[in-house]
C-alpha cells in the first residue's frame, strides 16, 4: 500500500535566495533547501532547493508559496499594457490622487506615476448613487463597442472603477462580463472583488495595481501548477498573502495583488510562533536578505495589520486598499551596492547586485562592493564555509575592488571603508525598524527585535545599538526563516464593509448582521478550500474615529464586546488605541464605525517546537570551529573565536566578541554582548553598551 504523502513543503523566493521549508507531518522532522533565485526562470530555482533537500515532490500533500514576482513587478514598472474603465466624469482622479505633498520646499518634487496612461483610461457612462441606487443606468452597447477598440490597441488587461461600486457591483459586474466576451485573453479586474470599502483613488490604485501585475503573476503561477503536475505533486497548492494567511492559487491568480508582501509576511508569522513559544508578547520581526531588510511588529501576541499601504514609498506612493501586515521596507540588503558620488558621499543602495551577478565574493561577475562584501573583507564571513562551504568566497577580489571604488577615493584603507559600508546600512535599516515602532507611538527600546533572514544575524547587535534595543533574538533556522514562517500560516480570508454609522446611534443587532454576512462567507470559503482546518477563528474589527476626523485606525474589538452590547466598551479600546498612536485622546467625543472587518481563520496544525540539549554554562570545545581576527569598531582587529550552531547547547553563554556559524547564516556577537541558548535552540543576546 502507497504510503500516504505527508510533507507540508514550503518556499519563498527573495531578491538574491530561495528558500524552502519542508515540515514531515507524520515524524515531525523539518528540511531545509536554499538556491540562487533564477531570475527569468523562477521554477528553476524552486526547483533546486528541492533538490538540495533531497524531497520528491509525490511526497508533498500541501505546497505554501510566497514570491517577490508581484511586488517587483510593480516597483520595476514591466506589467502588463493595462487600459482602466471609470466612471465617467472621473477619468483623472487616478492621476490626480490625494495631492499630497510631503516636501514643500522641493522644487524637484515628483508625484506618483499612474500604472496606466491617460490615453488609455475610458470613460463609462452610468452612475450610482452613494446608496447603491441607480442615478444613471449602464450603456452597455457603448462598452462593447469599447471593449473592441481596446482588442485593438492590443490591451492585455483592464480594470474597472465605477462610483460606489463597494454599495452595488452589479454595474462593475456587467462591465466585467462583456470585456471577457470581447477580450476573452485579457485579464479583467473590478475594484470591488478587491475592496469593500469606499476611497475611489485608492479603490482604483488597487484594481489598476491588480490588473497591471496579474497577467505576469497568473502566467507564473501557471508555470508552477504544470511543473508541479509534471513532477508527481497532488496535494493542494496555496498561496502566502500579504496577511501572512493563505488562499488558494486559484484565488491568488485573480487576485494578484494580495501576494505582494507574500514572503515578509511569513517571516513575522514565523517570529509570531517563536513568541508564542517563549511567552513573549511584544517583539519586533525584522528580515534582511539580500535585496531589502524589513521589519514587522508583535504586540500583546498578535501581528500589527493595516487596512492599506504605499507601494514605493510616501512621496510617489501608489495606494494599495487590502488588508496586509504593517511591514515597512527599505533597500538595503547583503548584495545592497556601495558607491562614492559627487563630492566624496559614499552612498549605500537601493540598487542591489542581487543574485546575477550577485556580490563581488560570489565571483560571479560583480565588480561593485556589497555590504556581503564588507563583512568578508572585516572577517565576519568565511570564505571557505558560506553555505557550508557550497558557495567559496573571493576574499582577494573583495579587498581589490574594496580598495580601487571605495577606499582610495576616500582616502581610506579597506577596513575603514568596509567598516564604513556597514556603518550607513545599519543606520538606513534602523529606520525600518523606527517606522514600525516609534512612528507608531511605541517604545523600540522594550520590544525584543527577532532577527533573521541570509544576512539579519551579521547586523543584528549593531542596529539594535542604534535604536536602544536591549534584547535581541536569533531563531533557529534564521537563513530559512520567512519559508520557515509559512509552515506557521492559518487559511485566512478577510472582509471589510464600509458603513459610516455613528457608534451612539448605531444598533447592535444591525452591526451584528453586517458582521455575520461577512463571517459567513469566510466560513463557506474555507468549505470550498479542500484542505481540511483543525479549526475556525473568528476576528473583528472596525475602522473608527472621532467625529470630524477624516482618517480613521483599525480597531481589534473581542466577541465578547458584541455579546454583552458593550457600546462603552468599543469606544474605550478605541481611546487607548488613538492616544498610543497620536499621543492623543478625546473619550468625552463621539466616535463613527467607518468600517467594519472580519478575519475568518481556518488553523493548521504546526510544526512542533525545535529543542537542543541541555548543556552547561561554557559550551563543549567541539563547538568552537576556529578563532581568527575580526574587525570590530569598539577594539579593532581582536582575535574572536568561531562557534558552530548545531554544536551548541541550551544553558551555553558566551561572551562577545564572538561568531555563531551555522548553514545558511552568521550570528555576529560584539564586544560587550552576553548570549545565552534558551532550551528551543535560540539565541537570546543581550546587548552591550559598546559601539560598534
Amino acid at each position: 500500500m502507497t504510503q500516504k504523502p505527508q510533507l507540508r513543503i514550503a518556499v519563498d523566493i527573495g531578491g538574491t535566495f530561495t528558500d524552502m521549508a519542508a515540515f514531515d507531518e507524520a515524524s515531525g522532522r523539518l528540511l531545509f533547501g536554499k538556491a540562487l533565485s533564477t531570475h527569468g526562470e523562477l521554477v528553476k530555482g524552486i526547483q533546486a532547493t528541492i533538490d538540495s533537500a533531497k524531497i520528491d515532490w509525490r511526497d508533498g500533500h500541501l505546497f505554501l508559496h510566497g514570491s517577490t514576482i508581484a511586488i517587483n513587478t510593480l516597483l520595476e514598472r514591466n506589467g502588463a499594457k493595462t487600459a482602466l474603465l471609470i466612471t465617467e466624469g472621473f477619468r483623472d482622479i487616478y492621476e490626480i490622487g490625494r495631492v499630497n505633498r510631503p516636501d514643500a520646499y522641493n522644487l524637484f518634487f515628483n508625484k506618483h506615476q499612474p500604472l496606466v496612461k491617460r490615453s488609455l483610461r475610458f470613460e463609462v457612462a452610468e452612475r450610482l448613487r452613494a446608496d447603491g441606487s441607480t442615478h444613471k443606468p449602464l450603456d452597455e452597447a457603448a462598452v462593447r463597442e469599447l471593449a473592441r477598440d481596446l482588442k485593438g490597441e492590443g490591451v492585455e488587461a483592464v480594470a474597472v472603477l465605477l462610483l460606489h461600486s463597494y454599495r452595488n457591483p452589479s454595474h462593475e459586474q456587467r462591465v466585467k462580463q462583456i470585456l471577457q466576451e470581447e477580450l476573452p485573453g485579457a485579464f479583467v479586474c473590478a475594484s470591488h472583488e478587491l475592496s469593500q470599502e469606499y476611497r475611489e483613488f485608492e479603490r482604483v490604485s488597487t484594481a489598476v495595481a491588480n490588473a497591471y501585475v496579474g497577467p505576469r503573476v497568473s502566467q507564473y503561477l501557471g508555470q508552477l501548477e504544470d511543473h508541479l503536475g509534471q513532477q508527481g505533486f497532488e496535494g493542494d497548492f496555496y498561496i502566502v498573502q500579504s496577511t501572512g494567511g493563505l488562499f488558494p492559487v486559484e484565488h491568488a491568480k485573480v487576485g494578484c495583488v494580495r501576494m505582494l508582501e507574500s514572503g515578509p509576511a511569513a517571516g513575522v508569522i514565523g517570529a509570531q510562533a517563536i513568541c508564542a513559544q517563549l511567552g513573549m508578547g511584544d517583539a519586533i520581526a525584522f528580515d534582511m536578505g539580500g535585496t531589502t531588510a524589513k521589519a514587522g511588529v508583535i504586540s500583546e501576541g498578535r501581528p500589527l495589520t493595516t487596512g492599506s499601504a504605499l507601494i514605493g514609498g510616501y512621496e510617489r506612493a501608489l495606494p494599495i486598499q487590502i488588508p496586509m501586515m504593517d511591514i515597512h521596507e527599505v533597500g538595503t540588503g547583503g548584495g545592497s551596492i556601495a558607491r562614492v558620488e559627487t563630492g566624496k558621499a559614499l552612498r549605500v543602495g537601493p540598487q542591489s547586485a542581487g543574485s546575477i551577478p550577485g556580490p563581488v565574493a560570489y565571483g560571479r561577475g560583480g565588480t561593485e562592493p556589497t555590504v556581503t562584501d564588507a563583512n568578508l573583507v572585516l572577517g565576519r564571513l568565511d570564505a571557505d564555509n558560506f553555505l557550508g562551504g557550497e558557495l567559496k568566497l573571493d576574499l582577494a577580489g573583495c579587498q581589490r575592488q574594496m580598495h580601487e571604488r571605495i577606499a582610495a577615493p576616500l582616502g581610506l584603507d579597506a577596513t575603514q571603508a568596509a567598516d564604513g559600508i556597514l556603518q550607513i546600512a545599519v543606520t538606513q535599516m534602523s529606520h525600518a525598524v523606527k517606522a514600525v515602532t516609534t512612528e507608531r507611538g511605541l517604545d523600540a527600546g522594550s520590544f525584543t527585535m527577532v532577527v533573521y533572514g541570509g544576512a539579519g544575524p551579521l547586523h543584528a547587535s549593531a542596529i539594535a545599538r542604534e535604536i536602544g534595543i536591549r534584547k535581541v533574538l536569533i531563531p533557529y533556522a534564521p537563513g530559512y526563516f520567512s519559508a520557515y514562517g509559512m509552515l506557521f500560516s492559518d487559511l485566512r480570508y478577510d472582509y471589510v464593509r464600509s458603513v459610516f454609522r455613528k457608534l451612539n446611534d448605531l444598533s447592535f443587532d444591525e452591526i451584528e448582521a453586517a458582521y455575520q454576512k461577512m463571517e459567513d462567507e469566510g466560513r463557506a470559503a474555507l468549505a470550498q478550500s479542500g484542505v481540511q482546518a483543525d479549526g475556525v477563528v473568528i476576528e473583528r474589527a472596525a475602522d473608527m474615529r472621532y467625529v470630524g476626523q477624516e482618517h480613521a485606525v483599525t480597531v481589534d474589538l473581542p466577541l465578547a464586546f458584541f455579546e454583552g452590547k458593550d457600546r462603552a466598551a468599543i469606544k474605550k479600546q478605541f481611546d487607548q488605541l488613538h492616544q498610543v498612536r497620536y499621543g492623543t485622546s478625546a473619550p468625552q467625543e463621539p466616535a463613527d464605525l467607518v468600517s467594519l472587518r472580519v478575519t475568518v481563520l481556518g488553523t493548521m496544525k504546526k510544526p512542533p517546537k525545535h529543542s537542543v540539549a541541555q548543556g552547561t554554562a561554557v559550551p563543549e570545545a567541539a563547538a568552537v570551529r576556529a578563532v581568527k581576527p575580526v574587525y570590530f569598531r569598539s577594539t579593532g582587529w581582536a582575535q574572536t573565536p568561531v562557534y558552530l550552531r548545531d554544536r551548541l547547547l541550551a544553558g551555553n553563554q558566551i561572551t562577545g566578541p564572538a561568531l555563531i556559524e551555522e548553514h545558511a547564516s552568521t550570528t555576529v556577537i560584539q564586544p560587550g554582548d552576553a548570549l545565552r541558548v534558551d532550551e528551543l535552540g535560540n539565541l537570546q543576546i543581550e546587548i552591550g553598551s559598546d559601539r560598534t
